[in-house]
């Protein structure tokens, strides 16, 4: 235990010097220079080792998925779904990709992410900044035919159940008027399908105009019922869900889990980033009143208040992926015993560092 406490002292540090830089001048650094870690077999071999707690505890069937562990990664990270490889060496029992939209798009303005460390928080206004879902996809496919042919990935050959599952987190093009918004998740649903294990519609992000008139009930209806359409069709049907905001009402709400229950969708993430920001320190000074997303420590309690009202609404029979506040073993298990089957993780990740799934799998066990 003394020499994983002097790792995570060794972070703490290394956090203090990353945080002098721009947060997506890290995040690509950061990433890069992990892939350049797993780029040969001991390099995977000792990532995994030191990060990835197995344990058929930790096994958990949802959906009908094999997860590995309940811990993930949620949308926004590894937009493009370049980085899966070192991810699952980390240890994530899934990974969210996207938010993906049909056409390339930049996303706004930089700069566009801003640390709140007094907070333990983030605000992001990136825009759904990805490269479109026909690069995205053919990513996936190759990295479904190298898990499947067993290639680079101790997982898959050590326990061929059980692994990491990959999300597809679809949205739509910001020049695409909400009318026709139906038409850019039909595009990224058929494009993902054959690739991901399940699909998650954002239409709750506060970074690109007039997203969130989507949550309302009639527009949800013609997204969701269509896609389930679509899915039905399919030879193999992928789950559904939905990712909403922190920012709704309880009416608001009240729709969303008539419809859920109505539908019968597969299941809710709860929940996105927010534009509220109640209880911030002095101390975060000028970049709390930066627009976008703020996510971290202060979503914590308002997303387990969202979580606990929609499983109590629905009453258990739509369930809901936690996502918001995330840092610590104590924190998942919360949201858990709550009665949501996994937790995702982002904020969370950025402030604890590359042992934040460790940490939280081994406590879960504890």
């Amino acid at each position: 235990m003394s020499g994983w406490s002097s790792f995570e002292n060794m972070y703490t540090l290394l956090r203090t010097i990353l945080f002098k830089f721009s947060p997506e001048a890290v995040h690509h650094f950061s990433m890069k220079a992990l892939k350049i870690s797993c780029s040969t077999w001991l390099g995977k071999k000792i990532l995994s080792s030191l990060f990835t707690y197995k344990n058929p505890k930790l096994h958990t069937l949802f959906l009908g998925l094999p997860f590995r562990n309940p811990v993930g990664l949620a949308a926004g990270f590894d937009k493009n779904a370049e980085y899966l490889r070192e991810l699952e060496c980390l240890g994530f029992g899934f990974v969210e990709t996207g938010t993906v939209t049909p056409k390339a798009q930049p996303g706004n303005d930089k700069p566009r992410v801003f640390r709140l460390p007094a907070d333990k928080a983030l605000i992001n206004r990136m825009g759904f900044n990805n490269e479109g879902v026909e690069v995205v996809a053919e990513r996936l496919r190759k990295w479904k035919t190298s898990r499947e042919s067993g290639v680079g990935s101790q997982e898959s050959t050590a326990n061929p159940t059980y692994r990491m599952i990959i999300g597809g987190n679809i949205g739509k093009n910001k020049v695409t008027p909400n009318e026709e918004a139906w038409k850019d998740y039909e595009i990224c649903f058929n494009a993902l399908h054959d690739y991901v294990d399940y699909f998650v519609v954002n239409v709750s992000s506060p970074n690109t105009p007039g997203l969130r008139e989507l949550q309302e009930k009639e527009s949800l209806r013609k997204i969701l019922v269509h896609l389930q359409k679509l899915n039905s069709e399919k030879a193999i049907q992928r789950p559904i869900l939905l990712k909403i905001a922190p920012d709704l009402t309880n009416e608001q709400l009240d729709d969303v889990a008539a419809l859920a229950l109505e539908i019968k969708l597969d299941g809710l993430v709860a929940t996105n980033t927010t534009i509220s920001r109640e209880g911030l320190s002095q101390e975060s000074g000028v970049g709390s009143r930066e627009t976008g997303g703020l996510s971290g420590k202060p979503l914590q309690q308002r997303s387990t208040e969202v979580l606990q009202y929609l499983i109590s609404r629905t009453e258990g029979k739509i369930p809901v992926i936690a996502s918001g506040g995330i840092f610590t073993g104590t924190d998942a298990k919360e949201k858990l015993d709550c009665g949501a089957p996994l937790v995702q993780v982002w904020t969370g990740f950025i402030y604890e560092g590359p042992a934040i799934v460790k940490n939280i799998t081994r406590h879960l066990l504890s």
